[in-house]
């Protein structure tokens, strides 16, 4: 029997019903909810099958809390033999739904016509975690007797940067033990995502001082420092990035250049309670803050992408006296990509060509995912993304997930393990 065909097709009816129960368990973060819901039902699946569970609780990570515990969980199948270990790491949680849906979004509506599997989260990334579990039961089944150990996690907060999940059990060693590890992360079936661009999050203060709206003058007004700020960054700081160009693999096409996002920006009073229909006091703003989001490639340093913003308020502050700013440190990733010749790349690359008769393609992703805490913390790069489902639709409204897709990329993943845990004679031939 052909591990990439016959067996998985046969679950077909069950990853739908996998995928389905995942997306009706809302783990909406923020603020976190029904972490714990979630990875006790992967448990729940996986536990009488054989599995040995962990459930893990990341206490004082960022959003931690008794109302919303940071819940994770890790399977693990050893059937006793040494070997390497493959682990298959998933985030559970799901952003916001946003305006716009024309179907529940917590449904996981199937259509059979169109083959696809409609919710929040479908895509990014239940799909994939729903893909990894039928491959893992698949191999199981049919190599009982398998070298090493397979592993599959649920973790919490990638959305939010992964401090609750795979940060988490980097931290306490859970990955010190492992060779191998694949995110299934919407990137395609057909592509093996290496890596990621670096990012620096930073918010921006500019100082004035307050005086009365009548008499402006008496003041000095932060958001006009702040609009001489945005105005450096537009005539100096945008043509800059958009000159730097990366040999790294990455998508799309204009993420192949540094980025700079200004994510919010705000000066002055605080925004009225919804409903409050009274007017605003007339008042000079004193302060004005704006959040700044910038990708960075594996070309740059750290420490140049932050000397570029503190020389570009150095030269805005030259030419205002009055101004003074500070700027702050929110989140900072450094750039990962993993060679093309580690054992993970080259074993899904061969799975790929094999399942879906094409040679894969190798991206990098525009924005980070759990990949760099493995990396950087975990001490770990034989790491991929590589799952089913189309990266733009992730975040969107009408989230889907081809059933096809994840009936192939579980193929896939499923030969991976035969390849790496199974033996060679088993796990060769071709997809029919």
């Amino acid at each position: 029997m052909n591990i990439t065909t016959t067996a998985i097709e046969a679950r077909r009816a069950a990853l739908i019903a996998l995928t389905q129960d995942l997306i009706r368990i809302p783990t909406l973060n923020p603020p976190g909810l029904n972490y714990r819901d979630i990875c006790d039902y992967v448990a729940a699946r996986l536990q009488p099958q054989g599995w040995t569970v962990q459930m893990i609780r990341a206490h004082d990570a960022p959003g931690d809390c008794e109302k919303y515990p940071r819940w994770n969980v890790i399977c693990t199948h050893d059937a006793g033999r040494p070997g390497d270990t493959v682990h298959f790491n998933s985030h559970h949680d799901v952003v916001e739904v946003g305006h716009g849906w024309t179907r529940d979004p917590f449904g996981g509506e199937h259509v059979p016509a169109e083959d696809r599997i409609y919710g929040r989260g479908a895509c990014d990334m239940k799909g994939g975690l729903a893909a990894s579990i039928i491959a893992a039961e698949t191999f199981v089944a049919m190599y009982p007797d398998h070298a090493g150990r397979v592993q599959i996690s649920a973790t919490a907060d990638e959305e939010s940067g992964g401090y609750g999940g795979v940060a988490h059990l980097a931290e306490q060693g859970h990955f010190a033990n492992v060779q191998h590890v694949i995110i299934p992360e919407p990137l395609h079936k057909d592509r093996i995502c290496l890596g990621h661009r670096g990012v620096w999050w930073a918010e921006i203060e500019t100082h004035g001082r307050i005086a009365h709206g009548s008499m402006p003058f008496l003041g000095d007004c932060a958001v006009r420092h702040m609009g001489a700020v945005i105005e450096e960054m537009e005539r100096t700081l945008y043509p800059l990035l958009a000159g730097k160009r990366t040999a790294m693999p990455v998508i799309p096409e204009g993420a192949r250049s540094s980025t700079l996002n200004i994510n919010s920006i705000h000066g002055g009073a605080p925004e009225p309670e919804e409903g409050n229909t009274g007017l605003p006091a007339p008042c000079v703003p004193d302060r004005c803050r704006i959040v700044i989001d910038r990708r960075f490639l594996i070309e740059e340093q750290l420490s140049e992408v932050k000397g570029e913003i503190a020389a570009l308020m150095e030269r805005v502050r030259a030419e205002r006296p009055g101004l003074s700013y500070e700027i702050r440190d929110l989140f900072e990733v450094i750039p990962s990509m993993t060679d093309r010749d580690a054992p993970v790349v080259r074993t899904t690359a061969a799975a790929i060509e094999r399942v879906l008769g094409t040679e894969a393609g190798y991206v990098v992703s525009p924005g980070t995912y759990d990949q760099k805490h493995i990396d950087r913390i975990g001490r770990l790069k034989n790491c991929i993304a590589y799952g089913p489902g189309v990266l733009d639709l992730a975040h969107q409204p009408d989230e889907w997930i081809g059933v096809g897709d994840m009936l192939d990329s579980a193929r896939v993943m499923a030969l991976v393990l035969a390849d790496l845990l199974g033996s060679e004679a088993d796990s060769g031939g071709t997809a029919a």
